[in-house]
């Protein structure tokens, strides 16, 4: 807008020339000859056009004088465009034009050279905020790219701060059930293991109900205990640190690892899926012949997906007759969470695994 604002302003001064000269049709086909000029040099982007535009006005100027009067406005495009000797040179011609014009020569100097000292003026001041919008916009620009880094960086500080909850709740729950089977299971054992040889060595039947309850409530006290203990190690579990356990122990090729799930699926399907990623590595490990193997989890809005697969020989026909049994076993624990097992053996052996959320 800086420069249809300056422009319009030359314009209007370059008419302050009605002062001298009449506004007949030579007056007005300059004008639109400059209106064309300033409209052209903003919307043409090639240097050289727009320096070819204002030697097309400037030569326009020889056989139509009154050109001369808005020559400040061609000094401005010049200027803008950075073509400093071209712009001086065409105050000069204009000088030379108004000097050697007696029609246009009365007054006309002096109103020429404030035009194209206002000229400049206008070319400065408008650089001077366009450099400072610039500045403005680029400002902005790295505030708002610095916030969006600060924000990712929150965001990938909370989940890691998250994961080591998480990964430090489950070492609790793993510690307390191996507290738990080592200090009170062990007591318990024993003193089942006391009461069976109290029973075995009573002689008094008054004390046979006693014993017979007692026995039966050590017994179900170790029950409770063992369920107790189970749940804590399943849902202890850790779907990440196992793939990566599993992977540190398979010595046979080089197993690249990409997971990208929530630590909110079920312990039924971590169990699943670290059974079928050991099954499938055993499988790589006895068929495939493979240099290389890829495990990916990932987490969609309704399902979990585990995907093993290599670069090996690939087919399945080895493999259905020799280990029919192990691939039998991934599909029924998939198939018991209502999920989908595919295999595929083209370009390598690759295995699926789809298992649908459970849902609220």
């Amino acid at each position: 807008m800086g420069y249809f604002q300056d422009t319009g302003v030359l314009l209007l001064y370059g008419m302050t020339a009605l002062l001298w000269i009449k506004a007949d049709r030579s007056f007005i086909f300059v004008l639109l000859c400059t209106v064309v000029l300033s409209c052209g040099e903003y919307f043409f982007e090639r240097r050289l056009t727009k320096i070819l535009g204002c030697v097309v006005f400037a030569g326009t100027s020889f056989f139509i004088p009154e050109l001369v009067v808005f020559y400040p406005v061609m000094e401005y495009v010049l200027l803008k465009e950075k073509i400093r000797v071209a712009a001086l040179t065409g105050v000069i011609t204009g000088g030379i034009l108004l000097t050697g014009n007696t029609h246009l020569q009365n007054g006309m100097l002096l109103n020429f050279a404030f035009g194209c000292l206002l000229a400049v003026l206008l070319e400065r001041k408008t650089e001077k905020y366009d450099k400072m919008d610039r500045e403005f916009r680029k400002t902005i620009d790295e505030g708002e790219e610095k916030t969006l880094l600060l924000a990712e960086k929150n965001r990938a500080l909370i989940e890691k701060q998250n994961y080591e909850i998480y990964a430090a709740t489950l070492r609790e729950r793993n510690r307390i059930a191996r507290e738990i089977h080592d200090n009170v299971g062990h007591v318990l054992s024993r003193t089942i293991l006391l009461t069976g040889a109290a029973k075995a060595l009573n002689k008094d039947q008054n004390l046979d109900p006693i014993l017979n309850g007692l026995d039966d409530s050590l017994n179900s006290a170790m029950d409770s205990i063992r369920s107790s203990v189970h749940d804590l190690h399943d849902e202890a579990i850790n779907l990440q640190e196992e793939l990566k356990r599993i992977i540190r122990d398979f010595k046979y090729c080089k197993v690249e690892l990409e997971y990208d799930a929530s630590d909110k699926m079920d312990s039924s399907t971590k169990h699943c899926y670290v059974c079928v990623v050991k099954e499938a590595l055993s499988n790589i490990m006895k068929y495939s012949g493979a240099t290389y193997v890829k495990i990916t989890v990932r987490e969609h809005p309704a399902l979990y997906q585990l995907c093993v697969e290599d670069n090996g020989r690939g087919g399945t026909g080895n493999m259905d007759k020799n280990t029919g049994i192990g691939l039998k076993n991934m599909q029924d624990r998939v198939q018991a969470l209502n999920g989908t097992l595919r295999i595929e053996g083209e370009k390598g052996f690759r295995i699926f695994a789809m298992i649908p959320k459970e849902m609220p």
